[in-house]
Formats: C-alpha cells, structure tokens, sequence
C-alpha cells in the first residue's frame, strides 16, 4: 500500500518531511502546498508534484490524499497551524503537525476534539522519543526493571539567539521536554516554574520547572535557549525503586544502574541511530506505519492528544511564574474547554 501525502509550507522543517517521504518506498508526494507561490512551485518541481497555494484549493482539487503534513510556523513556531489542519481534518485527511500543536492552548483543544469527533489520525511530530533507545528505555519502565518511579531530571537546551515574544522559548521548544517527561512518567499534576533572561535577551530565554505528577513521583526541567553546542542537547534521567537510567541526547547513548550493583548496562547509537536529525525519519517513517496498518484514531502515538498534554503544562508553568505559586495543571485543562 502507497500512501498519497502532501505537505504544508515548504521552509526547512517541511522541507525535512519531503525528504522523509520521497526515501520511503510507502510514500507517493502529490502536492505541495505553500501561501508563497515560488516556494510552492519550486519545491513542486523538485518533487515532482502538484503545487497548490492554499488548503482549501488542494482539497477543492480533488487529489487523493492519504496524509498530510503540517509544517506552517508562525509565532512562537506554532500560530499558523490551526486553520490548515482544521481544514484537513474536516475533510476528513489524517494529519501530522509540527509542534507546538498551537501557541494558543484553545485551538489545540479545538483540533484535538474535531479529530476525535470525525475519528481522524492525528499526530504530532514529537520525534525525541521516537529513537530505538528511548523505546528500551520505556520497556524497562513498563517492565517494572525500574521499580517504582520516584523522580526525573530532564535538561533540553539549544543555543537560539531569536528574539520573539516573551515565552518563545517555553512554547517552542518544551514540547518536547514534556512529550519525554510523559512518555516515561506519566501526566504531570502539578508545577512550579522559575524563569531568567540571558544576558542581553529580552525573552524568558532560561527556566527551572518542578514538576509533581499524578503517580506521586517528582522531577524537575532545565531548558535555555542560551547553551553551547558544546552542551549538548539533552539529557534525560530516569529513577525508580530498583534502579535508574540516563538517555542522552535523545539517541546516543542509553545506560542502566541498578540500584543494589555497580554493573551497569549501556548501549551506544542503538539500532544505528547516530544523532538527532535521524529522528524525523523514524518519527515519520512509524506514522506512516501505523496508517498503512489501520491504527485507530486514539491509539496513534505521540499523537495530537499527546501534544496538548505537553502545551498544558507549558501553561500551566507560565502561569506559575506569573503569579509566583504552585500551579494545578488540571485547571489548564479547564480554562481550555473541558478536561481531556
């Protein structure tokens, strides 16, 4: 089976997404679809395809379209893509946004629930947790290897000198931070945030959130968009009762320590991915899967259900810093328009 994708706005990371799609042997790219007629058509030609200007002029077309990607921006990299997957998915096409699923937490409610209504595919390119080390390391959560959980420590951090609103670097980047924190710890109840400016920044460029979550385990982020590539980009670190990993830098490098052994167990670029970029393919590569293989709408991984989870807690961190207290995520989740 071929799928007949498209994909929306044509800058770097949509460009990342054709990419992905022209290499696998299950994809046929039919449209692009770009408001800038020149990139459209340029990148058209180039994957040999149809170019259209607008959503509505590629669904009015008539193309068979088995999946879409959304790879608009806009503010704080995610105020333009509301409107073209609302399109998409009233017509009933399965969709994978980029990230932030929205900048604005009520039109994240607002896609969650219409591809919920017209049971659609809908996901999320929340590719850090899509590495062959992430998914052991989530087998041995699942195992009980790690015991109870009892706490996390993730660090993200990229150096990022952009200059836009004052939560950029919240809403642009901690999606994924929190995807992670989820992937392995389950929903988070409750934050507590700290923020700084870096020398000379005008945004919220550094932040320290505690986190509770609703199992009773505890942990803590440490994101900046004032880091070194010397730095690295990630870590994440897992504890429970009977022993705790670290993955770093999303891929590179998995190890275990038990908690009553100084035998560790480690593993190095598993299953052959070396760094992060690769993550895209594997990120793409396993929603295309799933779609060939009929997965239901509420069982797509790191789906847009998924997203919003972790655009809850970004808000519910920026709400704590603004009024200085412990902030209950499951309020966000009200003032979004129901709890989900």
């Amino acid at each position: 089976m071929t799928l007949k994708v498209a994909v929306v706005g044509i800058g770097n990371i949509g460009s990342i997404h054709a990419r992905v799609y022209e290499e696998n042997p299950n994809t046929d790219i039919v449209a692009i679809c770009d408001i800038v007629k020149a990139k459209a058509d340029q990148a058209a030609s180039k994957f040999g395809c149809k170019a259209f200007y607008s959503v509505k002029e590629m669904i009015n077309d008539g193309i068979k379209l088995d999946l879409v990607s959304v790879c608009t921006k806009g503010e704080e990299n995610g105020s333009e893509h509301y409107t073209p997957t609302m399109e998409l998915l009233n017509a009933g096409i399965p969709v994978l946004g980029e990230k932030p699923i929205s900048n604005n937490i009520e039109e994240g409610h607002k896609m969650v629930e219409l591809a919920k209504q017209n049971k659609i595919p809908y996901a999320v390119n929340l590719n850090h947790r899509f590495t062959p080390a992430a998914e052991k390391a989530k087998e041995w959560v699942k195992d009980g290897r790690i015991g109870k959980l009892h706490m996390i420590n993730m660090r993200m951090w990229i150096n990022n000198p952009v200059e836009s609103s004052p939560w950029f670097h919240l809403r642009a980047l901690h999606p994924h931070s929190f995807d992670v924190i989820r992937y392995f710890c389950g929903d988070v109840k409750r934050v507590g945030a700290f923020m700084m400016k870096g020398e000379g920044r005008q945004i919220w460029s550094n932040t320290q959130i505690m986190l509770e979550f609703e199992n009773g385990a505890i942990g803590h982020l440490v994101g900046s968009y004032d880091a070194g590539a010397s730095y690295g980009l990630e870590l994440c670190e897992v504890v429970g009762s009977k022993g705790r990993f670290v993955l770093e830098d999303a891929c590179e490098k998995l190890t275990y320590y038990p908690r009553t052994s100084i035998e560790t167990e480690s593993y190095s670029y598993l299953g052959g991915m070396k760094s992060f970029p690769e993550t895209f393919k594997s990120r793409i590569d396993s929603f295309v899967n799933q779609l060939i293989q009929g997965v239901p709408y509420d069982q797509v991984d790191g789906s847009g259900h998924d997203a919003l989870k972790a655009q809850q807690i970004i808000e519910a961190a920026i709400k704590s810093f603004e009024t200085g207290t412990i902030v209950q995520v499951k309020d966000v989740e009200l003032i979004s328009g129901g709890v989900i």
